[in-house]
């Protein structure tokens, strides 16, 4: 799809005349193109993933193709966890990504690597990356703070490194409590550790938390929603190679309006099953049931309800950054990124904001609200 830059060097030369400077090796260079040509993109997201299901609207609507240069081509890949796709935005084999705030803000911190900014808000939320389940023998609970209480000296589990991770040290702090063991573990492990009655706690991202509650394999307890503080929510973002902005900025707009759109397409609940449907054909594994309680579902306020399941925001605006403030300085202090801040260049919306304003529209731009089970269709 994309050739990189290599030496091309005359038949039979040795590399010690190379560094000797005896030749200057001849660069091919061939990119992303210029701006109006048709392009290739290849698309990391993850419909596993209910914060940043816009893309999972994009690739089902195919809406890329009203923006984008005729005769472009985009393929969709699947990550199952955003760290994957931070792993081949750095080979170059994602171009774009969607993924939780955890690994889009370590992907700004590559540089050296190669450069990937953050160049929209997928949205925000209490309730999608960072759910609490129980075991279904556990004690009922009065709220979900006395829940995270109750896991003082108990197996708790979430996928270390996440937006679960963050959220969960940061409950158990506020809780003033210690897990007996707080394990690392993927949402296929937990799963089967609830089923297998080995796990007492875990903290999870939707859909899966859904899938599990839904399924009776456990309870859900508690939410971002039972805490105070801007550290109990989470964020979906979008990265972007920059040398697409640098070199492609009508690429960069093209697929910022489409976002747009999708995001516009989301906010109206009167299209809920059309996206639940639209998340079923593009997973395995998940009933549409599960797929839709995941965005839509009500709970009560006891367990981590709220009435707003998923805000839009599009730009980076002040929640926004006091999430990536947040995170960052949770990462520096596991020593996954170099600095407690990040490069100013980092949040690169720039344009996203100028589409905004092109519509006449401000952030956040809407939220998805918690509708009764009768909603369902």
């Amino acid at each position: 799809m994309r050739k990189f830059k290599k030496p091309i060097l005359a038949a039979g030369v040795g590399m010690s005349m190379l560094a000797a400077g005896a030749i200057q090796p001849a660069m091919a260079e061939v990119g992303f193109g210029k701006p109006g040509e048709a392009i290739d993109l290849v698309v990391g997201y993850q419909p596993y993933y209910t914060e940043s299901w816009s893309g999972v609207v994009i690739n089902g609507q195919q809406s890329w193709k009203k923006y984008l240069p005729a005769g472009s081509d985009v393929k969709f890949e699947i990550g199952l966890q955003g760290s994957v796709i931070v792993g081949k935005m750095l080979g170059e084999k994602n171009h774009l990504g969607y993924m939780g705030d955890m690994p889009a803000i370590v992907s700004t911190t590559k540089e050296d690597k190669v450069d990937i900014r953050m160049i929209a808000v997928l949205g925000t939320s209490r309730q999608q990356c960072n759910v609490f389940l129980v075991k279904n023998d556990a004690p009922e609970f009065a709220n979900g703070m006395e829940a995270v209480k109750w896991m003082d000296g108990k197996l708790v589990a979430a996928p270390h490194g996440a937006c679960t991770d963050r959220f969960a040290r940061w409950a158990f702090e506020q809780a003033g409590v210690t897990p007996a063991k707080y394990l690392n573990m993927n949402i296929e492990v937990i799963t089967s550790s609830f089923k297998n009655n080995k796990l007492d706690a875990a903290v999870i991202w939707e859909p899966t938390a859904s899938k599990i509650q839904l399924s009776g394999l456990a309870r859900r307890a508690a939410s971002g929603e039972s805490f105070d503080g801007v550290e109990g929510g989470d964020a979906g973002f979008l990265a972007m190679l920059y040398e697409i902005i640098r070199d492609r900025p009508d690429v960069h707009r093209g697929w910022l309006e489409a976002e747009l759109d999708a995001q516009l397409f989301m906010k109206d609940l009167g299209n809920a099953t059309a996206i639940s449907q639209m998340a079923d054909d593009q997973t395995e594994g998940m009933d549409r049931r599960v797929l839709w309680a995941s965005l839509y579902g009500k709970n009560p306020a006891s367990i981590g309800g709220g009435e707003e399941k998923l805000t839009l925001r599009f730009v980076f605006d002040d929640t926004a950054k006091q999430l990536v403030s947040a995170a960052t300085k949770f990462l520096h202090g596991r020593k996954v990124v170099p600095s407690a801040t990040l490069r100013p260049e980092a949040m690169m919306d720039q344009v996203a904001q100028e589409v905004l304003d092109s519509r006449g529209l401000s952030a956040p731009i809407g939220f998805v609200g918690e509708q009764p089970d009768s909603a369902y269709q």
